[in-house]
């Protein structure tokens, strides 16, 4: 949009009169400046500039646009900057601020750069350990010489490792090694080979009863994975029905 002729003389006098403000602040500002100055900009440029009429001024602003108008507030913040010191420019900064706004609603923030979000924290990496054999490909992980295990994805261990026990080492209670796939899963499961024996959580990976369920790792089992109560239980809710079990 091109400015009126009008508008462009508007700007040329704001922009003379932004610097006698300036000069008449340096004034009132200065350590020499009597008891009866005021140190109000405003009043500052009525004392020591009188040919610069304020009001005036606003009404050449408001008949010029906008980016004309910060235009000239910026200019004002470069002199300022160069001939006061920086509570004074901060203060006729804010006095002509208000005169912008009280004309242009919101103008400083339009046009003062928002700043840049800060990045979100990168996630704590997963503990870094030897997962051994255990190929990327596997949805859970045992580690039966460190009597261990954790659960991964694509490789990236996502929970573990954790403590477990597994099966005696005799041939009738020994805990397979080898891949193997999730088959059923039971919350509330006993064991009818053993008495009765309760088998929370139960998640079995062997058509012989093999499975992980929350009992002591601290008591070998008769061959199954033992978890403690919350290992268990996200065991249970994060593996399905045909995920891939691994022991080595």
């Amino acid at each position: 949009m091109k400015t009126s002729t009008r508008g462009g003389r508007a700007i040329r006098r704001a922009a003379a009169g932004a610097a006698a403000a300036i000069m008449s602040v340096s004034v009132v500002f200065a350590p020499t400046a009597s008891a009866q100055t005021s140190s109000d900009p405003a009043a500052a440029i009525e004392q020591f500039a009188p040919d610069f009429n304020l009001d005036q001024w606003r009404q050449d602003l408001t008949s010029g646009a906008e980016e004309q108008a910060w235009q000239t507030r910026q200019l004002l913040v470069s002199q300022a900057t160069a001939v006061l010191n920086p509570m004074q420019s901060e203060q006729l900064v804010t006095f002509v601020d208000g005169i912008l706004e009280g004309i242009f609603p919101g103008i400083v923030g339009r046009h003062t750069p928002k700043p840049e979000a800060a990045p979100a924290p990168a996630p704590a990496p997963a503990p870094s350990f030897d997962t051994g054999s255990c190929p990327a490909s596997a949805d859970v992980c045992v580690d039966q010489k460190r009597s261990i295990s954790w659960l991964q994805d694509n490789g990236r261990v996502t929970y573990g490792p954790v403590n477990i026990s597994a099966g005696a080492p005799t041939p009738e209670d020994a805990t397979p090694n080898g891949t193997f796939h999730v088959t059923r899963k039971v919350r509330d499961e006993i064991s009818y080979e053993f008495n009765n024996a309760p088998m929370p959580f139960a998640i079995y990976f062997t058509n012989n009863g093999h499975a992980f369920h929350e009992g002591s790792p601290q008591v070998l089992s008769n061959g199954c994975v033992h978890l403690n109560h919350n290992d268990a239980v996200k065991y249970f809710d994060d593996l399905q029905i045909g995920d891939t079990v691994y022991i080595f």
